[in-house]
């Protein structure tokens, strides 16, 4: 998920770490806390269970995407819903 806002600061973890994410205009809001580089606005995140783990260069996330669209484009309807 591409990132569009980043709150708190790394090295205070009294603040809340907190980004808000966005992929085809769903947005959430992720934790920072085990990030495995502080991202910046713009920056690509992996995200599960509410907590961004790992950040990825620009290329990579979208060729990521871009496979996840495929196989969603292929899979059965029946298992989409």
């Amino acid at each position: 998920m591409r990132v569009t806002e980043v709150h708190g600061c790394p090295e205070d973890f009294t603040t809340s770490q907190i980004a808000i994410v966005d992929a085809d205009g769903i947005s959430r809001e992720v934790r920072l806390d085990v990030v495995d580089h502080w991202p910046s606005v713009g920056d690509y995140v992996i995200v599960h269970a509410g907590f961004a783990i790992h950040s990825l260069i620009e290329a990579e996330a979208l060729k990521n995407l871009s496979l996840l669209r495929e196989l969603a484009a292929q899979m059965p309807e029946e298992l989409l819903s």
